[in-house]
Parts: structure tokens; sequence; C-alpha cells
């Protein structure tokens, strides 16, 4: 089963932000999450805050286990760009491009064949009240 997270408009490089996907693209779940607790990068928080998300409704809404969990597919593209002007002597200007990223993360199952812990049915038992004579 796949689970798909995005993370749009960070406002961080792409060319930056792929340097810490290269990290984990492949990687167990919880051997990235600690792989990026401790890389000293900006994005790299940002790439663990979609992990972590896409690793809870993994488990929320498909009842799937967090080690049997892997990186498939983790890709980094290119957002809207900020154009903003910087002012220099003689009237002159020179342009500043911030740009921005688009992260989007697929995460697959080790095993497919392990079996989801099934959710337990709850018997309905009827209540019968039965008048009692005094």
């Amino acid at each position: 089963m796949e689970i798909k997270a995005k993370l749009s408009n960070l406002r961080t490089a792409p060319r930056k932000v792929r340097l810490v996907a290269d990290l984990v693209r492949g990687k167990k779940v919880p051997e990235a999450q600690a792989k990026l607790l401790f890389t000293v990068n900006k994005s790299a928080r940002s790439v663990l805050k979609l992990i972590n998300s896409a690793a809870a409704s993994a488990k929320h809404n498909h009842q799937l286990d967090e080690n049997n969990l892997y990186i498939s597919k983790i890709t980094v593209d290119e957002g809207p760009k900020l154009k903003r002007w910087h002012p220099m002597s003689r009237g002159r200007a020179y342009p500043i491009i911030k740009r921005t990223s688009h992260i989007a993360l697929i995460l697959k199952e080790i095993n497919p064949a392990a079996k989801k812990p099934e959710k337990k049915q709850i018997k309905k038992v009827k209540k019968t009240t039965k008048k009692v004579k005094k």
C-alpha cells in the first residue's frame, strides 16, 4: 500500500532540499527519522515533519506499522519564485529571486503480506427486561 504526503511552498531553495532528500531516499522510516534528527540543515526539519506526518497517517488511516514502512520515492520540485529588488547606488536595482520548493513523499510497506491488525467487532447483546410481579 502506498501512503502519499506533500509539502508545498517551503521557503528553501530546491537545490538545498534535494541534499536532504538524497540522505533518506530508500531508507526505512525509523532510520530516516534518526538520520534527520542529527542532520544540521534547515530543510532537514521540514523533511522530518513530512515523514512523521506520512507515518502517522499510515498508522491512523490504514493501521500499518511504522517499522514496516520505507521511503520508496521522495521528489523535490521547484515552487513559485518570489521576486525582489536590491537597491544599489546611482539608482540601479538588482533582482533577488527567492526560491521555494514542493516536496512529494511516498511510503510503501516492506512486507506487504504482513497481516494488518483487524478491528475487533463488538457483539451486540440484546437486553431483555422482564417485569417482575410484586
